[in-house]
């Protein structure tokens, strides 16, 4: 079953002792899309409802972890409307990968829980994508911004395989 292997994924990324070590990690604001501060990795002990109570703010990632999978940076913030967990980024594959990449994240996520987007953007050659990450299986409220960063990099390493199989 593909959602047992994902939470058994999941759990083996979270028990790292360091990952996300050699991270760049801002704080910006919403609106203006300004830093706010640059952080460093004891930020990331932080617990993610702190997106809940500055909701005006996102975090915006450059890792090793996500380039190793085509991924630039990653931003992760609490929609202002839905109030749900989710996960922006810019995934380096070809547009051909539409269906493949539209096929994995539909058999992951639960439409009752969370909703993706994601369009090709021909000017840079990758898929601009956004995830509600609480439809996804194993996500919880009370991970650490180094957890749900684990579980995003998890879902995008799924993802990769998946399309590198179709």
């Amino acid at each position: 079953d593909c959602c047992e292997n994902f939470n058994s994924i999941i759990s083996s990324i979270t028990e790292e002792k360091e990952p996300f070590a050699e991270a760049y990690i801002e704080l910006c604001d919403k609106e203006t899309e300004e830093m706010i501060a640059e952080k460093d990795t004891s930020f990331f002990t932080q617990p993610i409802t702190y997106f809940k109570e500055h909701i005006n703010e996102f975090l915006y990632v450059e890792a090793a972890e996500f380039e190793r999978i085509g991924v630039d940076s990653v931003c992760f913030e609490v929609d202002d409307v839905f109030g749900s967990y989710e996960a922006l980024l810019g995934l380096k594959l070809q547009k051909k990968h539409d269906k493949a990449i539209k096929e994995y994240v539909r058999a992951h996520i639960d439409p009752d829980k969370g909703r993706f987007s994601m369009m090709f953007n021909a000017n840079e050659g990758i898929w601009d994508i956004n995830v509600s990450l609480d439809g996804l299986p194993g996500f919880d409220e009370s991970f650490t911004v180094q957890e749900a960063l684990s579980f995003i990099r998890t879902f995008l390493f799924g993802l990769m395989e998946a399309v590198e199989a179709a």
